[in-house]
């Protein structure tokens, strides 16, 4: 009957649709948990969870994978919505989705290779610390109020959440702890915060949000104002959402186009704004949860989507019952399961730069709660690390035949090890000719090529002959551009300075 639909959608129907029914339980309570992290109304981080998943089951790159509201994105929210309210907001999340959309057409799945294995790790590190700070601020009102039996009953969902699996895995732990939870807090009327004291919750289907966007106003400042957090929720989305492209595609050992995948959560984010929603991206644990159950093709994706939505509308009045403290026991799990619990271990045995790169990455996220500053940072200490150790793998060695002195260069010659090239040469020994081989050299830019030119002016201003032996085609194209001294006048010019 399907044989002539898309493999992508049918291949995988029945295995398809129960994975997502068990994705679609477990985004509920982490839809509503991060609607308090980015201090939104749920409804926001429901709906978007909801138009996220269901758009990118069409137009992603990456079938099976699992998009919808997301922590690393509510933690860059910060005071936006307080401080200018929600129509900016949906004005940062279109204008994501318009940066991530122009970057899928421009490669940027090739421009994130040069994220290290240590950043990606301190990433996921710090995204777990970041959850349980969160965590932690809740608690700590909790108490401040006085519902101090809100302790004991996320002592008890964290003893469901861990122990019922023990029983059975045929429904998500978490969802159980949430039923439990609520029962016991509903029976005994606890005095506790619950999630319809958050805000409003979804009563209908997601609707066009125009009342918001014509709050917006639309000038320069406005851009100015949401900018840095759209290219903060381009960065930290598109990182998730490729890193989580890469683990399925070794989990289920198939290939994806991340660059549409790209694309696709550009596309998918501008609709949730347009929706009322937050920008999104890739779960990495639901999406893991997805293939784990079963899931492999796109109708999972849109499976958990639609029964989201469904279980929403049904279920209204029960999800605004909901204790806090069921949703703190979820992120907790959440923090627990995101972090990478083998980088103890690691520090222990790895490189030295490689740890003090994801110390730094992690760091750099708790302090200034911004995951892509952190991703910047440790992007950079990689770049000088790499290039400090590229510069230690060059030597040159010499060799004398009469009044003849060949300096032979081993190695990469670029702006960390040009000064290193220059110093070798003893420019006071009194010979007749230089020969420099290269032949075993590359000269990558411009300092480097100016550190030859450099050499070859100074012998030749003693009056030196200088050869130079076996330059690549890279390296001479390069030279031929950049270097200057075998132009005419530039001894001249040497001897001016």
């Amino acid at each position: 009957m399907f044989t002539r639909l898309p493999a992508s959608w049918f291949s995988n129907i029945r295995a398809d649709l129960l994975a997502g029914l068990v994705v679609a339980l477990a985004l509920i309570p982490e839809s509503i948990a991060f609607s308090v992290i980015a201090k939104v109304d749920p409804q926001v981080c429901l709906y978007a969870s909801v138009v996220i998943a269901v758009t990118i089951a069409f137009v992603g790159g990456r079938p099976a994978m699992i998009s919808a509201s997301t922590g690393a994105i509510a933690l860059l929210v910060g005071n936006l919505v307080s401080e200018h309210g929600l129509s900016y907001l949906l004005a940062a999340s279109m204008l994501t989705g318009v940066i991530q959309l122009i970057l899928g057409f421009v490669n940027v799945a090739g421009v994130m290779r040069f994220v290290s294995a240590s950043v990606m790790t301190g990433f996921v590190n710090a995204l777990a610390i970041l959850y349980m700070i969160t965590q932690a601020q809740e608690l700590l009102l909790a108490g401040s109020m006085g519902a101090w039996i809100t302790f004991p009953l996320v002592a008890g969902g964290l003893a469901i959440i861990y122990l019922f699996p023990l029983i059975t895995k045929a429904v998500p732990s978490p969802l159980i702890a949430i039923i439990v939870i609520s029962i016991i807090a509903n029976f005994f009327e606890m005095d506790v915060r619950r999630v319809k004291d958050l805000g409003i919750l979804p009563t209908g289907l997601p609707y066009l949000d125009f009342e918001n966007w014509k709050l917006l106003p639309l000038t320069l400042e406005t851009l100015w104002i949401i900018l840095p957090v759209s290219l903060s929720f381009s960065v930290v989305g598109l990182l998730e959402s490729l890193m989580t492209a890469q683990i399925l595609d070794e989990f289920t050992d198939t290939p994806s186009d991340k660059n549409k995948e790209a694309r696709g959560q550009g596309i998918a984010n501008i609709a949730s704004s347009l929706f009322g929603g937050i920008a999104g991206c890739a779960m990495i644990g639901q999406s893991v949860i997805n293939v784990k159950s079963g899931g492999r093709g796109r109708l999972s994706t849109l499976t958990s989507g639609v029964v989201l939505l469904v279980l929403l509308l049904v279920m209204n009045t029960q999800v605004g019952n909901i204790p806090m403290a069921a949703l703190v026991a979820v992120m907790i799990m959440v923090s627990i399961g995101t972090f990478n619990w083998a980088t103890f271990k690691n520090l222990k045995i790895q490189p030295k730069m490689t740890s003090i790169v994801m110390l730094a990455t992690v760091g750099t996220v708790v302090g200034t709660h911004n995951l892509a500053i952190g991703v910047g940072v440790g992007v950079l200490l990689s770049g000088i690390f790499f290039a400090h150790k590229v510069s230690q793998v060059f030597g040159i060695s010499s060799e004398l035949s009469g009044d003849t002195r060949t300096y032979t260069v081993r190695g990469q010659i670029f702006f960390a090890s040009a000064d290193t090239f220059a110093a070798a040469f003893d420019f006071k020994e009194v010979l007749s000719k230089i020969v420099i081989d290269v032949s075993h050299a590359h000269f990558w830019d411009l300092t480097s090529v100016g550190a030859l030119d450099k050499v070859v002016l100074k012998y030749r201003r003693e009056g030196t002959e200088v050869e130079i032996l076996g330059m690549n085609e890279a390296s001479a194209t390069i030279v031929g551009k950049l270097g200057t001294h075998d132009k005419p006048g530039a001894l001249e010019r040497m001897l001016d300075h």
